[in-house]
């Protein structure tokens, strides 16, 4: 049986990169509060009220979908917090909310039964089990997968539930458990599900010397770059550190991940969304990689049979990837 393209689900980390995400044809948006409720609480981004009510406006209007990203975990003694932040985002009128914590399912099913929920990738739901866990106890209708399934075990999970299953197509990967980065916490004390940010601002230092720039994290040093090199943001996983006497990247290469080869098995699979990673990014960003996906999902609807990757596609998207590589991952391993 032929199946239906899968939704093209993008970031928005500001009203221009949802305006973006809308204008260059994602069928939803995420996006999060400016507090900590929020996995990507980046200084700078994200939404006050006056701007998250024109922002769904304006994406609803357009008859495209709105997700609120209440994804980091409740700390103690500030429930109420992430209580309030589910009843904001019903009272906005989101079409859903996309929660991890257990807790915040139970509140947000027992006091907005209208209000559609999905599973975040922090809720790290790697099997069929654990999906169907929180659609029988909290009615979760979609779930996203953390970026560690191969595609048949993607394929499992869609076989045996029928939850709605959201896959990562494009962006940063994470070598932690989806967000609960021990090295963020070891080296400042917080991390993406404490404070919303990965290797918070205020932690940041760049240092300029003849030559080159380095980067530390809380004193800790990340990388050096020399003149000629960008100095990405000093996150400890994707840092250079010297191992027996060689440095490279011991623990993580930058890279992207980029799914527009395997396109057709993904929709083949059943996969009802593909997420594009990067509240962080650009509206430049957004744009470019939604449009680019938008074109590759059309063609997939128009010929499935002889659906191709256009080169052009492929250059678009390198550009924007880290260290200028792309990876399918996890969905691929060869090694098997």
């Amino acid at each position: 049986m032929q199946r239906k393209v899968p939704q093209l689900v993008c970031p928005a980390g500001s009203l221009p990169a949802l305006k973006a995400a809308v204008d260059h044809g994602a069928d939803a948006v995420y996006l999060g509060y400016r507090n900590d409720t929020n996995a990507r609480n980046f200084a700078g981004l994200n939404f006050d009220e006056k701007a998250m009510r024109e922002g769904i406006r304006y994406a609803q209007s357009r008859r495209r979908g709105v997700l609120m990203a209440i994804n980091t975990f409740a700390q103690p003694g500030r429930f109420a917090d992430w209580q309030r932040a589910v009843d904001g985002a019903a009272e906005l009128g989101v079409d859903a909310v996309i929660l991890a914590d257990i807790g915040l399912l139970a509140y947000a099913r027992q006091r907005h039964p209208e209000l559609r929920l999905h599973l975040s990738v922090q809720g790290s739901a790697t099997s069929y089990e654990a999906v169907n866990f929180v659609q029988r106890e909290f009615g979760v209708q979609r779930a996203v997968l953390p970026r560690v399934l191969t595609l048949a075990q993607v394929e499992t999970v869609i076989r045996n539930t029928s939850v709605e299953i959201e896959v990562f197509a494009f962006g940063s990967l994470c070598v932690m458990n989806e967000g609960r980065c021990w090295l963020s916490s070891y080296a400042t004390g917080e991390s993406p599900n404490t404070v919303g940010a990965c290797s918070p601002a205020k932690y940041v230092q760049w240092e300029r010397s003849p030559g080159q720039m380095a980067t530390r994290l809380n004193g800790i040093l990340i990388d050096r770059f020399g003149n000629d090199e960008a100095a990405g943001y000093p996150t400890l996983c994707k840092g250079r550190f010297e191992v027996g006497g060689e440095v490279y990247y011991a623990l993580e290469e930058p890279t992207s991940l980029n799914v527009l080869e395997i396109l057709p098995a993904i929709a083949d699979i059943g996969v009802a969304a593909i997420k594009v990673e990067g509240r962080q990014r650009s509206p430049i960003y957004v744009a470019q990689v939604t449009r680019t996906l938008r074109a590759a999902l059309d063609e997939l609807a128009r010929d499935r049979q002889h659906f191709s990757v256009k080169p052009a596609w492929q250059s678009e998207l390198a550009k924007l990837s880290e260290g200028h590589q792309v990876t399918l991952g996890a969905y691929n391993r060869p090694w098997r």
